[in-house]
C-alpha cells in the first residue's frame, strides 16, 4: 500500500487507519451508533478485513489494533467470540479490545481471562505472532516480572523478528517509568539499532526513544526541560536523525502498516531538533494524515502538525 498522499483541501486529520483505506471504512462503521442486527453487518466486516491480510503480520496487527481501539466502547468482541468461540480472531479481539480498556482504566478487570483467550488462539492458529503480542501487551499493562515477560517476546520474534507493536511494547516495558531503567532501554534500543534492517517495521525503534527521552525531560519542568532542545544536538539523537531523514523519506522505502506512523514521528523529531527545513520531503509523503502521537505532546495535534507542515512547506 503506497505512502505517498496528496495534501487535502480538509487539512490535516487524525486517521487511526493511516492509508489503509479499508481499514478507515470500517472503523467509522464501528463508531456508528448502533441498530438492530448492526453487530452482524460489524462482524463480518472485521472478519473480512482480518482475513484479507494473510500472513501479512504486520498489517493484521495494524488492523487489530485500530479496530480494538474503535470497538472497545462496545460489546462487539464479545459478541464475535461468542458466536465463534474456537476461531483465532475472535479470541484475539476480544483480548485486544480488553487490553485497549485496560489501557484506558489504568488496569485490566481480568488478566488471566484476557491471557487465557491468547494462549487458545495462539493453539488454534500455531503460526501466528498476533496473539503473543496481545499477551505481551496484556503482561507489560500488569507489570509481570521480566523473565515472563521474555518469554513471550521469544514467541512474537520467533514468528515475526521485526513486528513493530511487540518491539514498542518491549520499548516502554524496559523504561524507567515501567519496569525498566534507561540504562536497560538503551541496551535494548542498541541491540535493535545494531541488527533491524533498514525499512522493516521496527525501523523506528530508535527513535521512538528518544522522543520518549524528550517528553520524560519535558515533564520534570525546571532548567532541564527549557534546555531540553539540547537532547537532539547529542552525537546519539544527530546520528539516529540522519540515517532516518536520509532513507524514510524515499519513494518506496517504508512499506510497512504503519509506515505514515513513523513519519509523524520523524517530522515531530526534526522538529524539535530545529531541523524543520529537512522536514520538507516528509511532511510532503503526510499529506493530511496525523497521528495523536507524537504531536500531542506540544498540546493539540491537528493545530502542532498544521503549524509545522505550513512552515516546511512554505
Amino acid at each position: 500500500m503506497s505512502i505517498f498522499r496528496r495534501l487535502r483541501a480538509s487539512g490535516p486529520r487524525l486517521l487511526p487507519e493511516l492509508d489503509d483505506v479499508e481499514l478507515g471504512r470500517v472503523r467509522r462503521q464501528l463508531n456508528s451508533s448502533g441498530m438492530p442486527g448492526q453487530y452482524d453487518i460489524q462482524i463480518g466486516q472485521v472478519e473480512r478485513l482480518l482475513q484479507e491480510a494473510g500472513t501479512d503480520w504486520d498489517r493484521r496487527a495494524h488492523r487489530f489494533a485500530v479496530l480494538a481501539e474503535a470497538a472497545a466502547p462496545s460489546a462487539l468482541a464479545r459478541s464475535w467470540r461468542m458466536r465463534r468461540s474456537r476461531g483465532a480472531d475472535p479470541l484475539v479481539f476480544e483480548a485486544w479490545v480488553e487490553l485497549v480498556r485496560g489501557r484506558h482504566a489504568g488496569g485490566m478487570e481480568d488478566v488471566r481471562a484476557a491471557a487465557d483467550n491468547c494462549y487458545r488462539a495462539a493453539d488454534a492458529r500455531p503460526e501466528d505472532p498476533t496473539p503473543w503480542v496481545v499477551l505481551l501487551g496484556i503482561l507489560r499493562l500488569a507489570r509481570v516480572e521480566s523473565r515472563k515477560l521474555f518469554a513471550v517476546w521469544h514467541e512474537v520474534t520467533s514468528r515475526d523478528p521485526w513486528n513493530r507493536e511487540a518491539h514498542l511494547q518491549m520499548l516502554r516495558y524496559l523504561s524507567p517509568e515501567e519496569c525498566g531503567s534507561r540504562g536497560g532501554q538503551l541496551e535494548f534500543v542498541n541491540a535493535v539499532r545494531g541488527a533491524v534492517p533498514p525499512a522493516a517495521p521496527a525501523v523506528g525503534v530508535e527513535l521512538t526513544a528518544l522522543v520518549d527521552e524528550h517528553a520524560r525531560t519535558a515533564a520534570r519542568g525546571g532548567v532541564e526541560a527549557l534546555l531540553v532542545r539540547r537532547q537532539w544536538a547529542s552525537n546519539r539523537a544527530t546520528a539516529a536523525l540522519n540515517t532516518a531523514v536520509a532513507d524514510w523519506p524515499r519513494p518506496g522505502h517504508l512499506r510497512h502498516a504503519a509506515a505514515l506512523a513513523d513519519l509523524n514521528l520523524l517530522a515531530f523529531a526534526l522538529v524539535q531538533a530545529g531541523r524543520v527545513q529537512e522536514s520538507t520531503d516528509t511532511f510532503r509523503l503526510l499529506g493530511d494524515t496525523v497521528t495523536a502521537w507524537p504531536w500531542v505532546l506540544d498540546d493539540d495535534p491537528l493545530r502542532q502538525f498544521g503549524y509545522w507542515q505550513s512552515r516546511a512547506l512554505t
